[in-house]
């Protein structure tokens, strides 16, 4: 075989593996599914400018071909050099500034009704730091009302059917929101509110990924929308807003709660949890670790991930009756939150066992000069397996 017939099956063979890797079936952040209005803008105007440009494509590669094809070399004399046809080169200027200008026209209006958000009835401030999404919903008339702040992280709850406004910052680096199937992706940067329109059609679990390169785990930080019936997002505030109730006298996990308070309360917030001298535990993330920030875990089994939504904390065999149910069924099944049947305790386990083996992060005690000694991530903290034991037991109760 020629080294030109190598090149040329070798080329072939990389078409194919590009064209077949972009085939997928089960795609849960394909754009190309819009399960929204904002999502459908973009879709319809992706279709045709698509369109335009593999017609160009072709055209450019078949002309491409057939002079490359017509003007091999067969050792004849190297023709006559000319300085071109003025007509045609000014006609090869003025064509693609005209496709130009007819994309752009489209394009432009697509943006500016992509960023409208005066149609919104629910508020959602969305916090990126390394490497998780914190979500809060403030007091407001919207989202059918909300009496209380709610604070969860991963996952956001909304409405199907409702014009959510996002409302997004960064405590550390620039992150980017992005939820393939309802809306285009907005950076999201420190010291400044970007905002952000979503809608879902129906009810739904709908998964994102941080777009913007934010550090060694920036793979690891995605996010997840789940859209519910009007009475199921009801009984999802209502569940979030219930009064904290310490765990039975005598059981593991009220040994799990003396331990998370010594242990993870100087991070992580579990609102109405009190010590033993009935004083309320108030957890100071921003003396501990660098984005000033970690995930709220008051109500921690009704998400069903963990870690920057990078681990179910569903098992392998109860995550298809969530995040495979019917739309009808999606929002009472994830109102049944994580029991201790379907829980992933292996994943949980090795994330308390040694959090940054099993996530990337900054934590090294020896390398942390530039953040003043405070790591950026959850660190090692040298858990026993009855700790541990007891911690789950605790957090199963967090519900």
């Amino acid at each position: 075989m020629t080294p030109c017939a190598r090149i040329a099956r070798l080329s072939a063979v990389a078409m194919l593996a590009a064209i077949v890797a972009g085939c997928a079936q089960d795609a849960p952040q394909d754009t190309w599914q819009p399960a929204g209005s904002n999502a459908r803008q973009i879709n319809d105007l992706d279709i045709w400018v698509f369109s335009i440009a593999g017609i160009v494509g072709v055209a450019v590669f078949s002309v491409l071909g057939f002079a490359v094809w017509k003007y091999r070399d067969r050792g004849q004399p190297i023709p006559e050099q000319t300085h071109g046809k003025p007509a045609l080169e000014i006609g090869l200027t003025i064509l693609p500034a005209l496709i130009l200008i007819g994309i752009a026209i489209p394009t432009v209006g697509t943006i500016m009704d992509l960023n409208k958000t005066d149609d919104t009835e629910c508020v959602i401030n969305v916090t990126g730091q390394q490497w998780w999404w914190e979500v809060d919903y403030p007091v407001q008339d919207g989202c059918g009302g909300i009496e209380e702040p709610i604070v969860t992280s991963g996952q956001m709850v909304i409405e199907a059917g409702s014009n959510v406004l996002v409302r997004g910052t960064s405590r550390d680096v620039i992150h980017s929101w992005w939820i393939p199937r309802l809306n285009g992706k907005r950076d999201m940067v420190p010291g400044r509110i970007h905002t952000v329109r979503l809608e879902a059609d129906e009810p739904g679990i709908y998964a994102g990924q941080c777009t913007e390169f934010c550090g060694l785990s920036h793979a690891n930080m995605r996010m997840e929308v789940i859209a519910m019936e009007p009475d199921d997002f009801a009984a999802w505030k209502a569940n979030q807003l219930e009064a904290y109730a310490s765990p039975a006298v005598g059981t593991l996990a009220a040994e799990g709660e003396a331990t998370f308070i010594t242990q993870c309360s100087r991070c992580h917030q579990v609102d109405g949890l009190t010590d033993s001298g009935g004083e309320l535990v108030v957890a100071r993330p921003d003396q501990n670790v660098w984005s000033g920030a970690a995930p709220n875990l008051t109500n921690f089994m009704t998400r069903n991930t963990f870690a920057g939504a990078t681990w179910n904390l569903l098992s392998n065999e109860c995550w298809p009756d969530v995040w495979e149910a019917d739309s009808s069924e999606v929002g009472a099944a994830y109102l049944e939150g994580v029991s201790d049947s379907c829980l992933n305790e292996v994943e949980l386990r090795e994330w308390l066992r040694n959090a940054p083996a099993k996530k990337p992060m900054y934590t090294d005690p020896e390398s942390l000069e530039e953040t003043d000694g405070l790591p950026r991530g959850m660190p090692y903290l040298a858990l026993s397996e009855d700790q541990i034991d007891q911690l789950i037991a605790y957090l199963l109760e967090r519900k």
